[in-house]
């Protein structure tokens, strides 16, 4: 499970229905089919890979008929690991900004992205993280071309304009009010800029409140110039349609963009190994601490991810794991998580334990460094590992109960820099053992690599009466 907080514009119309299980089995993969205007990739399970010959634009297509809803989502390779100091949260104020509308589509005309959808009910929405920002809409089968048509315009001739800007400001600002009230939010975000100091991982996605409040509308035009393009961007298309017809679509509304005019920027700057371990405290208005324990972890195409779930998995999920029956179960805590950052670059393995009342940090910390060395010292058992394979392999089938949720999965895996982890990564933790699980954990949680984080309530104090 990713800790980081994820960033969600919300608007968000009334739902349609969805298809039950739009992910066939491997063996299902129909032969790739040739599309004018586009080159054939690869197929991998049931999804075929094309790119549009013109600019470079991705696309690809999971056709599934159980029921008349298609997923359309455009995925651009932009997050804000792309932004630098006096443009922090840009990429999500821009994601809010894309909603203003354009010349062709907006309120004034009736014909704006969320009168269309509002109209047609579809559910829909935007979110920004740390490698990627996506755009979708789930609606019915016969409305694709519509979103498409408007989808596909504000990739370049959208609005951008100081009037929308302002009030926008003040919509985000809120939410990063909202996040900075929030004790696991407020601690992740210390956590983060101390672990990362080097690498733009340091900064959150909603950006620091003086880049919300101040970056210029020039400046947002320029990130947009920048990274909105057919060849740094994604189009999945997921559930009820036919394939033909919807890729002549892809290309009668994409295909007259032309590739970036300049190379899209790409991100250099590796985190220096750490020299020792750090520690950070938030004291903030609140009712219970927090204890969080992160340590550097690889990147999410890493073959050593699927071996660090596992080890989460046995450290936090449910009254099987070591920290419920060393914590939780002994009213220490009210609850522990974990999980690896399955991101573009390299992140953090994270635990994250909420205090119960009257309980010390100090306390916590010492069982929970005590249950993390046990764990590296004598590893973890066959009937452990079998157990989190199969929390997690039920996790997965959840998470792609609909052509919105495939969509959205295969999203964070095109931001991860390789789509097709949609199916490799569950075939590879298969074949995890507990030495691998003991392995990782003496490779990776590693205290000189870390930072433990506290996060201590302070009760306000009542103001004097006059």
């Amino acid at each position: 499970m990713n800790l980081r907080l994820l960033l969600c514009l919300a608007v968000v119309a009334a739902p349609v229905l969805r298809a039950a299980s739009p992910a066939p089995a491997v063996s299902a993969a129909p032969a790739p089919a040739k599309f004018d205007g586009f080159t054939y990739v690869r197929t991998v399970g049931a999804i075929s890979e094309y790119t549009l010959d013109g600019n470079g634009l991705t696309v690809l297509l999971l056709p599934e008929h159980s029921a008349p809803v298609v997923t359309f989502m455009v995925t651009y390779r932009v997050g804000s690991r792309n932004e630098v100091t006096g443009t922090t949260g840009a990429t999500h104020l821009l994601e809010h900004l894309m909603f203003k509308g354009s010349e062709n589509f907006n309120d004034r005309k009736g014909n704006s992205v969320k009168q269309f959808l509002e109209t047609v009910g579809g559910h829909y929405n935007a979110t920004t993280y740390l490698d990627r920002t996506n755009y979708f809409a789930e609606i019915g089968s016969e409305h694709l071309e519509g979103y498409m048509a408007i989808e596909a315009d504000r990739m370049r001739n959208l609005w951008l304009r100081e009037d929308d800007r302002r009030p926008e400001m003040t919509v985000v600002r809120n939410e990063f009010e909202r996040g900075e009230n929030d004790p696991l939010n407020a601690l992740d975000k210390e956590i983060f800029a101390a672990a990362f100091q080097a690498h733009p991982y340091h900064h959150p996605t909603i950006g620091w409140r003086s880049d919300i409040e101040q970056v210029p509308i020039g400046k947002l035009r320029a990130f947009y110039d920048t990274f909105y393009w057919p060849d740094n961007a994604t189009v999945s298309i997921i559930g009820d349609f036919v394939p033909a017809t919807a890729m002549g679509l892809v290309k009668k509304y994409y295909g007259g963009y032309p590739r970036a005019p300049q190379p899209i920027p790409q991100i250099y700057t590796e985190e220096p190994a750490q020299s020792g371990p750090r520690r950070v405290t938030v004291q903030r208005a609140g009712e219970l601490g927090v204890v969080g324990l992160s340590y550097k972890s690889p990147a999410a195409t890493h073959p050593d991810i699927p071996a660090l779930n596992i080890l989460a998995n046995i450290l936090a999920s449910g009254k099987t794991s070591r920290f419920y029956r060393t914590l939780t179960d002994k009213n220490l805590t009210t609850g522990v998580n974990a999980g690896a950052g399955e991101f573009h670059d390299p992140s953090l393995f994270q635990i994250y334990a909420s205090l119960a009342p009257g309980v010390a940090h100090e306390q916590v910390e010492k069982i929970m460094l005590a249950e993390v060395d046990r764990l590296k010292k004598d590893g973890v058992t066959a009937a452990e590992v079998a157990t989190a394979l199969g929390k997690l392999v039920a996790q997965t089938a959840y998470k792609r109960d609909g052509t919105f949720d495939v969509a959205s999965a295969l999203n964070e895996d095109i931001a991860a820099g390789d789509w097709t982890r949609y199916y490799t990564l569950d075939a590879a933790t298969r074949k995890v053992t507990p030495d691998d699980v003991k392995r990782v954990a003496n490779r990776y949680l590693d205290l000189s690599q870390s930072v433990t984080g506290w996060f201590i309530p302070v009760v306000a104090t009542p103001a004097a009466k006059p």
